[in-house]
């Protein structure tokens, strides 16, 4: 007889530990398990079986794997919390009592703890952290444009602005922005690292306030955790680019509003030669001047006459020795030609950048002062273009406005005539190209440069489409507005405009004693009540149909309707028997992904029907123009 298993000891009531349980078992306070949890990734599980893992009690609880909570028990993280409420306990009774000294050596020596390790741990490969990035720069970027208050403090505003630059450097010098769309929630990025798509959103320059309602301490948990990983990330990607990290400050361009312009660039093997330059010693020997240098020098001439003259002793050994072999010759079983054609690391590394990463190399960029100034600088510099733009917008512009080589200006205003402009201002005006803000971002999406005229100061700015993967179905706002099917309707509207014009009001009259009759015809079809009939009938001689067209299109409308009705029913057949084979959980998605999917043909069709309605409201006041 086997042993009987005791009620609680197995399955699901051993494999699942409740939330109150796990505290416990921690022995740490609720903010501390939570602070554990996201730092460590754990997050809750749901059981099969809720009752069976809470031990037969049905109260609504949280589940974390037991595995998971003895993973818990043996961080280094969870000793640095108990330490620093022990800390805590002493600090206070320290200064309840009035010992100021011993509060302060307390306050020098508290426990810190460090995230190195956890960041190796959750992250084993450098792939691994840049595919998980993408959340990390949206938080780090969110964080800082938000104001500083008791809960925020502004270090931690400034280390998150210092982080979002140092991104924005890389991005910028390696040319890996790919995509970006303007939305309403803010600035969508797409860049392209390690062959990973990594993409951020950055919120727009307006003052932003923390909801009360808002739990801040779980968002600076998270926000402690992606600081540690991006400074993993962006020392990895500096180093590998030969630059130094952390890019040095100008704090004087810094005060002066230059943003991104105030780190600079440096090359690792500049800074080298320049500290090893800086750390020679001279020494004064009988009059003449020997520095380290010279020294480390003439050991180098001494160490390589030594291995010359090794060498020429060897060569002649070697040759003796290799008179006496013969030297047979295998021929290559590879192909010469398919070998030399396979391209190698360097190969890849010094080909050119294509011509989409250079996109606006030979233009020249002015903000007005009305345009985002980081926007569009990150945008036109990504993409190896010049930029500059008012001291208004921040310090730091490489170029003024009166600068010849300027080719476009990025404005944002209705457009004015100016009465007193300058004949200089005015031959300057017509040599530049002026530009709305968005097409600068359609560029970039559409990967070459496109025509300035649509997207003219003033003007009704095209619709500004995202670049990002669209569900299959959805609305396209440009599909038969491009290409030959415009010019083809344009020449049709064009040979049948005085036609239409003339058959317009027919067709109305027509057209309204047609959809009377149909309507008519399709009431009386869909019902079989006498009084319904009548009134159907009574619509349909108001509307100047006799009674015979009336029958004919009441039986065409029945044997129609019929016929969807069977059709329905074979389909709605077939579904419920397709439903029938499908588990509940499979029913339930797929009933999720029909609701989803008429929902989205609902948006669609009104979308398509708005459209229509503007496109006709615009051909008639064309019309009426000309």
């Amino acid at each position: 007889m086997g042993r009987l298993k005791q009620k609680g000891k197995a399955g699901a009531a051993k494999a699942y530990v409740t939330r109150s349980a796990a505290v416990k078992k921690l022995q740490c306070s609720l903010a501390d398990f939570r602070r554990l949890c996201i730092l460590k990734g754990i997050f809750p599980r749901e059981p099969r079986n809720r009752k069976k893992a809470n031990k037969g009690s049905s109260a609504p609880t949280s589940f974390y794997y037991a595995k998971d909570i003895v993973y818990l028990a043996h961080e280094p993280v969870l000793k640095k919390l108990r330490e620093h409420k022990a800390f805590a306990k002493k600090l206070s009774r320290a200064l309840g009592r009035g010992e100021w000294s011993s509060a302060k050596s307390l306050e020098e020596n508290k426990p810190v703890y460090r995230l190195d390790h956890i960041i190796k741990e959750r992250y084993p490969s450098f792939i691994d952290a840049v595919r998980d990035i993408d959340d990390a720069l949206c938080m780090v970027f969110l964080f800082a444009s938000l104001p500083s208050n008791s809960r925020v403090p502004p270090e931690l505003i400034e280390n998150c602005a210092r982080l979002s630059a140092e991104w924005q450097l890389y991005v910028m010098h390696s040319r890996s922005l790919r995509k970006a769309f303007l939305s309403i929630k803010g600035v969508y990025y797409q860049a392209e690292v390690m062959d990973q798509s990594v993409t951020w959103l950055v919120p727009y320059q307006f003052t932003q306030n923390i909801p009360a309602d808002v739990d801040v301490r779980v968002m600076l948990t998270f926000l402690e955790l992606y600081q540690t990983l991006l400074g993993f990330v962006f020392f990895k990607l500096f180093t590998d680019n030969g630059l130094v990290y952390p890019p040095p400050l100008d704090l004087r361009k810094d005060e002066g509003g230059a943003g991104v312009g105030a780190f600079s660039l440096q090359d690792t093997v500049k800074t080298n030669a320049t500290t090893t330059s800086t750390k020679t010693k001279t020494v004064e020997i009988n009059g003449r001047t020997i520095s380290s240098k010279d020294v480390r020098q003439a050991i180098k001439t001494i160490h390589a006459a030594g291995t010359v003259s090794d060498e020429d002793v060897e060569m002649s050994e070697t040759n003796v020795e290799e008179v006496e072999e013969d030297f047979v010759v295998h021929p290559s079983t590879s192909d010469q030609q398919t070998s030399a054609s396979l391209p190698t690391l360097r190969s890849l590394t010094d080909l050119p950048p294509s011509l989409s990463m250079t996109l606006f190399a030979p233009y020249t960029f002015w903000l007005s002062r009305e345009t985002s100034r980081p926007i569009f600088e990150f945008l036109v510099r990504s993409f190896g273009g010049r930029i500059g733009w008012p001291a208004s917008s921040g310090s730091g512009s490489p170029i003024e406005e009166s600068d010849d080589s300027i080719t476009h200006v990025i404005i944002d205003r209705p457009l004015v005539t100016r009465t007193d402009e300058t004949s200089d201002e005015r031959e300057r005006r017509l040599r530049r190209k002026y530009v709305q803000p968005q097409w600068v971002v359609d560029c970039i999406n559409a990967g070459k440069i496109m025509l300035e005229e649509p997207y003219g100061q003033g003007k009704t700015l095209p619709p500004h489409l995202s670049p990002f993967g669209e569900a299959q179905g959805a609305y396209d706002p440009t599909a038969g507005l491009t290409g030959e099917g415009e010019a083809a309707e344009e020449s049709e509207d064009e040979e049948l405009e005085e036609e239409e014009e003339e058959e317009e009001e027919e067709e109305e009259e027509a057209e309204a004693d047609k959809t009377a009759l149909k309507a008519a015809a399709e009431v009386a079809a869909s019902s079989e009540d006498p009084i319904t009939l009548r009134a159907a009938e009574l619509a349909a001689e108001a509307a100047g149909v006799d009674f015979g067209t009336f029958e004919r299109e009441v039986k065409k409308s029945r044997k129609v309707s019929k016929k969807k009705a069977i059709e329905e029913s074979v389909e709605d057949a077939e579904k419920d028997m397709n439903k029938m084979m499908m588990s509940n959980k499979q029913r339930k998605l797929y009933e999720k992904m029909k609701y989803s999917q008429k929902k989205r043909d609902n948006e669609r069709a009104v979308l398509e029907a708005k459209r229509q309605a503007i496109h006709k409201q615009r051909k008639r006041e064309g019309r009426k123009v000309g």
